[in-house]
Parts: structure tokens; sequence; C-alpha cells
């Protein structure tokens, strides 16, 4: 689950064909080995996946070096902290699947409503940690992740399968894989519900208010809310050069972790829905020294509260008014995406591998709407209104609002002298409602022996403000500022690729990155005690990522990664906060007997700091540990796993926001979860 050293071979051609873990596509848009690759890369297989029994895309990433799953009270909506960079809602990390990106254009990520990502029909998992701008645009900022999913070729047949867990999890799904006529099909199709996780929280928002105003309405101390219920389909056809992909998301009935508002709720329940379409034409040898290809794709993305949250409990009171049935909210949005795009490669010139793209970006958030049962003070108070009231069009929270993107990049792969190469790279993205940005890359290469490579890197990234941040009107409290510019981040890498043995790889990398614009909230005296967004705030970091795997004979592998890093924000010279100093992963995995397979994973997490302003002590240190054991026999015949998650039922936690007088003891993780599965292969 790391980036692999290989030494120079014949095996190298068969690797881009058909690819492995040692072959990536992520760093430059096509297949080369993983070592040469431009950029610190990961690749996670579907047959990782598998051998840690994961069920769920979060499980698979805190495995990566320098990556952490932490969490938002607000859903408990997983955030993907890449090298320490933290914020509320993280859309720092680009998401794509298939290589088109997933990022609601709400809040700049992949959705608060995100629910999960099952991992039945993942064929691979590539990763950038670090700056990505230069090739995929905005939010390729502290790293890059694909989900490629399973075409015809890797789910050959039919899979049936059926999971129960913890939580009254269940989870039932179908897969198959194979010929209609000329064109090759794979299709996936899962059903999944779960009562959540549900441990406790022992004092929220409403703790504070009820000790402010002598009330007793909070529900704490009360269980997490992270309840839901899943639908995920996809359809893969392909013939020649062309290839179309349908996908649907759904998830119901979706709870609000620890409160919309960091106050238990367990009456709100929301829902997305995510429908995604690609049509890609691509042709590698469109002549001799020509590859082109082309691709449109469209994301529907609805977010909408069937069941009214309740922000603060029934009983609240506060200066402003009182709430007997509790503050009441419910926004509600829709929004759609196109997405254009073409590339030329070009091998004419002797030693270069150019390639030019260009594309065009339509995202409209074309509808909002809110119920709530108060309005706003100049100062940003809540007032209480009579009963709930909708909000639509100019009177909403968010007005609809449409963004344009053009953008074109070109990027050349030079093999510059024997062992060396280097791969530049620059795009320039015009942005219809805040202008221009352009970002470059640098990579040099260098296999200094036979099993030694070694990576000088530097690329500039940028992320675009959400709609959220820039556009937000009818709430003073987070008022939106249309006036943002995009963050930006310039990060230097050295890597070290070193091939131990014929069976063991270390990967060693050293990052310093430096981050300005930071989008951040900020005291807004148009409105009193109301805040809004601005760019503000620089922040530094560096770290080290170190990485090994080891297959020790036939039934033994091992293999794990150590990631340090320090970030600090400029203003105050203080630890950043949130993300952990140190984290360290360790698997290993001993087939024995006939067809069996048992794996171990232990995860340390430590010395997570609190940012400025919040004088709590740092997040308590937390070790886990996951064990998975499973049969891996061939088609026609059943497999089975079980597995323990947190065996010995650690008290992981993850931290709230500073200054923590919300959740001021943090967010708990998920107790020990038990899960056993069954597949059948025809």
């Amino acid at each position: 689950m790391q980036a692999l050293a290989q030494s120079p071979s014949d095996e190298d051609e068969l690797t881009l064909v058909y690819g492995d873990n040692d072959s990536v596509s992520i760093a430059t848009g096509t297949v080369q080995a993983l070592r040469r690759a431009p950029a610190v890369a990961s690749v996670i297989t579907a047959a990782d996946i598998a051998a840690i029994g994961a069920s769920d895309l979060d499980q698979v990433l805190e495995g990566v070096a320098g990556i952490h799953v932490n969490r938002s009270a607000n859903n408990y909506s997983p955030l993907y902290v890449v090298r320490g960079i933290v914020s509320q809602v993280t859309p720092q990390v680009l998401v794509l699947q298939n290589g088109v990106p997933i990022t609601t254009i709400y809040q700049g990520n992949k959705g608060n409503l995100w629910g999960g990502y099952p991992v039945e029909h993942i064929a691979r998992i590539e990763i950038i940690r670090g700056p990505g701008s230069a090739l995929y645009g905005s939010d390729a900022f502290s790293g890059v992740i694909n989900i490629i999913t399973k075409g015809a070729a890797e789910t050959p047949g039919t899979e049936i399968g059926a999971r129960l867990g913890s939580f009254q999890t269940r989870d039932v799904w179908l897969q198959h894989g194979g010929k209609l006529g000329t064109v090759d099909v794979a299709a996936y199709l899962r059903v999944g519900d779960s009562d959540g996780q549900n441990s406790i929280i022992d004092a929220d928002a409403q703790s504070r208010n009820d000790k402010l105003f002598g009330t007793h309405a909070s529900l704490a101390p009360g269980p997490v809310n992270t309840g839901y219920q899943a639908v995920d389909g996809n359809l893969d056809l392909a013939r020649g050069h062309w290839r179309a992909r349908f996908g649907y998301k759904l998830r119901d009935k979706l709870g609000t972790g620890a409160g919309i508002a960091s106050a238990l709720d367990p009456v709100g329940q929301q829902k997305s829905e995510r429908y995604t379409t690609s049509l890609s034409w691509a042709d590698p040898q469109f002549s001799r020294d020509w590859g082109l290809g082309a691709t449109v794709s469209t994301l529907q993305y609805n977010q909408l509260i069937p069941v009214d949250f309740n922000l603060l409990p029934p009983g609240t009171v506060l200066p402003s008014g009182k709430f007997p049935n509790g503050m009441i909210g419910a926004p509600e949005v829709w929004e759609r995406q196109l997405r254009l795009s073409a590339f030329a490669d070009y091998s004419g010139l002797n030693g270069h591998h150019w390639r030019i793209g260009v594309g065009h970006d339509d995202l409209d958030m074309y509808r909002s709407r809110e119920r709530r049962n108060f309005s706003y003070a100049p100062n940003g108070a809540p007032i209480p209104l009579p009963g709930v009231v909708e909000f639509a069009g100019d009177r909403s929270f968010i007005l609809p609002h449409r963004r344009k993107i053009d953008y074109l990049y070109l990027q050349d792969e030079w093999h510059l002298a024997k062992d060396w190469n280097l791969t530049a790279g620059i795009r320039h993205d015009r942005y219809s409602d805040f202008g221009n940005t352009t970002n470059p890359r640098l990579a040099l290469v260098w296999d200094a022996t036979f099993d030694l490579t070694a990576k000088l890197l530097y690329g500039r990234a940028f992320r675009a403000p959400s709609f959220n941040e820039g556009y937000a009107v009818s709430n003073p409290v987070t008022m939106g500022n249309p006036k943002l510019q995009p963050e930006t981040n310039g990060t230097l890498e050295a890597v070290f690729a070193w091939q131990a043995r014929a069976d063991a790889q270390v990967n060693m990398t050293l990052y310093r990155y430096s981050m300005s614009n930071i989008i951040r909230t900020v005291n807004n005296p148009g409105v009193g005690t109301g805040a809004a967004y601005a760019n503000t705030g620089d922040q530094t970091g560096h770290g080290l990522e170190l990485e090994g795997s080891w297959n020790v004979n036939r039934d033994w592998r091992l293999l794990g990664n150590y990631a340090w890093q320090r970030s600090v924000d400029d203003a105050t010279g203080r630890d950043a906060g949130y993300a952990p100093h140190h984290h360290l992963y360790g698997r290993a995995d001993w087939q024995f007997s006939s067809g069996y397979m048992l794996s171990s994973q232990l995860n340390w997490v430590a010395g997570r700091k609190r940012a400025a302003g919040d004088a709590r002590d740092p997040v308590a240190d937390y070790t886990t540990l996951d064990l998975t054991v499973a049969t891996r026999r061939g088609r026609q015949q059943w497999n089975f796993s079980a597995s323990v998650r947190n065996l010995f039922n650690a008290d992981a936690r993850e931290p709230s926001l500073a200054p923590g007088l919300a959740i001021p003891h943090d967010l708990p993780m998920a107790p020990r979860a038990l899960s056993v599965q069954a597949v059948y292969k025809l």
C-alpha cells in the first residue's frame, strides 16, 4: 500500500500493460512505472483491500503514509487529512472517480453528506500526496485520490456478496463482468443500511448554553447519530476506443453525527443523491507519434433534508428568545456539473513525450431552499419565528450561482540523459467569478543505481473558494465573501526509493510546503458579532514519510509506514493543530493452511496539538489493532471472511473544533466492531 521501488527490467513493459501496484497513471495522465513517476504516489489494489477486510474507503486510506482520516462533528463526515493540512470540511484534497472530479461545488469537497464509499467494486486506488494542480486544477492542493472502478476484465463472471456487522450493519451486492456482443460490460449494485456507531458525547454545544442560561435542554450525554441507508450502482460499457460509465450513489436517512450545530440531534435526517455519467474516447496510438483522447462527463448532486434538523434541541433559550420546539433548520441545494476535456500526446521529438490538454467546466448550483423557524438580528443573533418558514430564491441561505472554468495545460516528459528524466508542466485556469491562476510543476527523477531512484519535486497548487465561502448571504454568522481569492500552496519534495533486496522495498520522502491566502472565518464588523470568510493567514509545514514492504516468503508479507509532520500557523507561531505529528501503520499478512489468510493491522496516532485559542490539553494518543481472517478460493466457490476492528476497544477520539466550547471532550470513534462476509463467485 505504498509507492514501491523496483530494479529496471524487461518486466516494466508488462507492468505498463497489465497494471498493478508497481504502475500508476495519476502522476502524468499516462501509465508508467511507479518508481519513476514524477510524484509521491501510492497505489492500493483490490487484493490489498480484500486482505485487510475493508468495507469502506476510509478504512483503506488510513493505511496510506501521510494520510489520516479525521472526522467532522457535522454528520461525522470523514476528513482526509494529508500532511497536516486540516480545515473544517477539508476541501484541499481532490477526490476523483475514474479520473473525473466528484467535488460538490456547495462545500468544495466530496460532499458533507458522504455516508461512506463501498470498496467491492474498486479495482485500484491511486493517490498523490502533494500538489497536483498543474494537471488537475483546483482542490489538488494537498493531495489527489483517484478511485478506479472495476471493468469487465477486473470482475469476470458474476459475484454475489453479503455482509453483517456491528451496529445492525447489513450489505448485499451483485457485480458482473462479461460481454454483450462486442461490448465489454461491468455492472455493480449494492444496497445497505446501518444504525451507525453509537459512541457517547458527554457534553455538547447546548450543554454550554444550559450553563449560561439556566436551562436543561441538552441531550448530552447521548449517542452520536450515524445511521444511514445506502444504494450504490455502476455500469461500465467499453468497445474499442470508447468507454461509457454511469454511476448512482444514494444516502438516505443519514444521521447528523454530533449535530449540525454541534448539539446532539437524534431527529434530523439527510439525503444525498449523486448521478454521474462519462463518455470517453482515447487512442494512445492514433498515428505513429500521436495519441488523442476526449471526455465529456456530468454530475448531478442533490442535498435534501427529509426531516428538519434540530440545530438546538427543544427547550433552548437564548438571549434573543425561546425555542420551545428547538431551533429548526433545513438547508437544501441542487447542483449540476458538465465537464469537457481533451488531450493530445506527441512523442515524435526524440527523448520527449509532450502532452497538451484543454477543458471547460460548467458548474451550476441552480437551486437552493431553506426551512427554519428563526430569522436574524443585525448582529447575527437568531430570533424565533412562530413556526417553520420556507425561504427560497433571494431569501434562501445561499443564492444560486454558476461558475465557468476554461483551462489549458502543457506537460513535457524529457529523457534528458541516461538515467535522468525531467517532467515539467504548467496549467492555466480562467474562472468566470474570480479571475485567472497559473500553476507549474517540475520533477527531476534520477535512477542513481540499479536499486536506488531519487526524485526532486516542486509544485504549486490552488484551491478555489467554494460557493458556500463565496456566496452565502442570509446567515450573517458565516457570511460569504465574493471577493475571495484562491488558497495557494507551494511544495518541495525529495524522494528516495530503494530496492533493498529482490523482495523488499523502502521509500523515504522529505517535504516542505508553504500555504498562503488561507480561507478562514474572521470577525465581520459589518454585522456586529457575526463573521465572514476572508483570505487570511499562512501556514508552513515539513515532514518525513517512511514506507516499507517485505515479502518474507510465500506465506508472509510485512508492510508499513511512518509519517512525521509539523505544521505551523505563521500568524501565531503555534502548531496548526488537529493533525497527528506521528502516525505509524503496520500490516502483516499470513497465508496459512490451504487458501486461508490472516491479516493484522496496527494503527498508532499520536502528537495532536490544539490550534491557537484552544486551551484544552492535547488530544490523547491512541492505538488500534484490526484482525481479518479470510478464505482465498477460486471461482464457483464460496469465500468467507471475518473481521474485528479496534480489537482492544481503544478510546480513539478525533479533535473537535477550537476553542472546544461546543464539544469539549472531542469526537469518539467507533468501539470494537465485528463483521462477517460471504461471497460466491460464479
